[in-house]
């Protein structure tokens, strides 16, 4: 029986017993690398995915039962953030360039994992520690100046602690389809090239031969013996039967329940089980942090309205204090501005009773874009109208 792990020690990617005085050096893909640089041979194919590999494998702080491992994703947040902020209230084009370039570097970041199909922790790692670094400048730079009342205090305490709570409810089982066991595929299915008309499953019913979430195209639709006559589709990934208005997640790689969309800033599916505390947790956010915003504006441009002091507050750079105070708030102005653009169209995918992914596959098809139409038009459900119009199709 192999002896415990001390706090320093971990069992590494290849099986083997290490210590984390071990991790500055044993590197052989490193000093592979550093070989041919200096050689100036070009590396093979893979040698720098090895590396990283390595390093994120290395990365672990001391725990009781053995050094736990860190994700990398969760590190760059906790350390460019506060960096950044910082540089960017030593000087108006600091901050200009700073503020200008930081929402681009998340969106490229976002594309590459979309990209490559990863999850990934860095933004929900970049949203919560955004959440606490800029309720701590608040309670340190802010409050002691003496224009922020307790009640104040409370009530922007009070507005996180229930964003928080929300949020912790959306993280929770979306609703994932339970697996078969050993993937038997049930026993009502119907012949693979059969193909079924008029199915309720949104406004995506009309498309069914299309990629759905980066699924093979082509998939088959399967008939169930229901008497409301709603069809329901097979998914070749999770080899089970779906219900209405459900979909595979490429990045989960399982099947929600009236999947909505994959959200990045909470690393899970959107879908029937939490989609109501997804929409809690947006809200309760924009009001927490309009409030805010607007409490320190009164405080480091005073006599002024919110909306001017944030484009013109004479002052705002003569002292550090009040420079980090203002930066923090247009870094707040910036995110709040992305997240109120994620609700707007949540709330209007509300008001046509679709998900964001009908939505999106209803703007790609003709068929779509008719019901979309005629729903504006008539001033109905795209679900009722699809079901009145399923003939036509």
């Amino acid at each position: 029986m192999d002896e415990p792990l001390c706090c320093c020690e971990y069992v590494d990617r290849r099986g083997q017993r290490s210590h984390l005085a071990a991790c500055c050096c044993d590197c052989q893909e490193l000093d592979e690398g550093c070989d041919r640089w200096l050689a100036c041979k070009s590396l093979p194919p893979g040698a720098l995915e090895s590396i990283a590999d390595t390093i994120a494998d290395r990365l672990r702080v001391p725990w009781f039962s053995g050094a736990v491992k860190i994700n990398v994703s969760l590190v760059p947040p906790l350390v460019l953030l506060p960096v950044l902020l910082h540089v960017a209230a030593l000087h108006f084009l600091l901050g200009l360039l700073v503020l200008t370039s930081l929402p681009v570097v998340v969106l490229w970041y976002y594309y590459l994992t979309h990209r490559r199909k990863e999850r990934t922790l860095f933004f929900l790692s970049l949203g919560l520690f955004s959440l606490g670094y800029m309720y701590y400048v608040f309670l340190q730079e802010v409050v002691p100046r003496g224009h922020v009342q307790h009640s104040q205090v409370v009530a922007l305490t009070c507005g996180l602690i229930l964003m928080l709570a929300a949020l912790s409810r959306a993280k929770k089982d979306p609703g994932y389809l339970p697996i078969p066991a050993g993937n038997e595929k049930p026993s009502h299915q119907v012949l693979p090239n059969r193909s079924v008309r008029g199915s309720s499953s949104g406004l995506h019913g009309a498309a069914s031969s299309r990629a759905v979430n980066g699924e093979a195209k082509g998939y088959t639709r399967m008939a169930a013996d229901e008497p409301e006559g709603v069809k329901k589709d097979w998914c070749t990934k999770c080899q089970l039967v779906r219900p209405a208005r459900a979909g595979h997640c490429r990045l989960c790689g399982r099947c929600v329940r009236r999947l909505d969309h994959h959200c990045v800033w909470i690393n899970s599916c959107v879908g029937e089980q939490n989609h109501q505390a997804f929409i809690l947790a947006l809200s309760f956010f924009m009001l927490t942090s309009v409030y805010g915003i607007m409490l320190t504006l009164h405080t480091v441009c005073r006599g002024q309205t919110p909306f001017v002091a944030l484009f013109y507050c004479p002052g705002a750079y003569s002292d550090y204090s009040s420079a980090l105070s203002f930066t923090c708030v247009w870094y707040c102005a910036i995110v709040t501005a992305g997240m109120g653009y994620i609700l707007l169209i949540q709330l209007l995918n509300i008001s046509y009773n679709v998900t964001e992914r009908e939505a999106r596959l209803a703007l790609r098809d003709n068929t779509g874009r008719r019901l979309l139409a005629l729903c504006r038009r008539h001033r109905v459900t795209p679900l009722f109208l699809q079901m009145m119009l399923t003939d036509s199709f």
